[in-house]
């Protein structure tokens, strides 16, 4: 009956330590996976982000994507040379054609990107909030 129980509480173990291998993974994914492949090729112009309907508040917020993605540019709604420069930087990093202009595809996939390094920081700073409560339960 012993060796059961013991086999029981190893089994348990082993199918714990499987389920904490299921939690959501904060690793960096790679993003260019889930971004449409014309998003690649397909030039940016000012014809093209003018046809984004981006007004003011719309502008702000593409600056604080880029600002959250650590491209850093003043945040002021205004698509001026630093924002512009900023832009080219980030399109280079991604491997899109560099013109400091947005299309509908590469406004798309920085909303994605954003999103997700959000959710993966929100994941780690709840892990790191559960790791000290765990601390101070004892």
């Amino acid at each position: 009956m012993r060796a059961l129980i013991l086999a029981m509480s190893v089994l348990g173990i082993l199918a714990s330590a499987d389920a904490a291998k299921a939690l959501p993974s904060t690793a960096i994914r790679d993003l260019s996976a889930s971004v449409d492949p014309a998003t690649f090729t397909d030039q940016a112009t000012q014809k093209t982000e003018d046809q984004l309907g981006l007004d003011r508040g719309k502008r702000r917020d593409v600056q604080r994507q880029l600002t959250g993605l650590g491209f850093d540019t003043k945040v002021n709604g205004k698509f001026d040379e630093s924002t512009r420069a900023v832009i080219t930087r980030w399109q280079g990093a991604r491997g899109y054609p560099k013109t400091g202009f947005l299309n509908m595809l590469q406004h798309k996939a920085l909303l994605t990107e954003f999103v997700s390094a959000a959710r993966a920081s929100y994941s780690s700073s709840d892990k790191s909030d559960d790791d000290y409560l765990a601390r101070r339960r004892g």
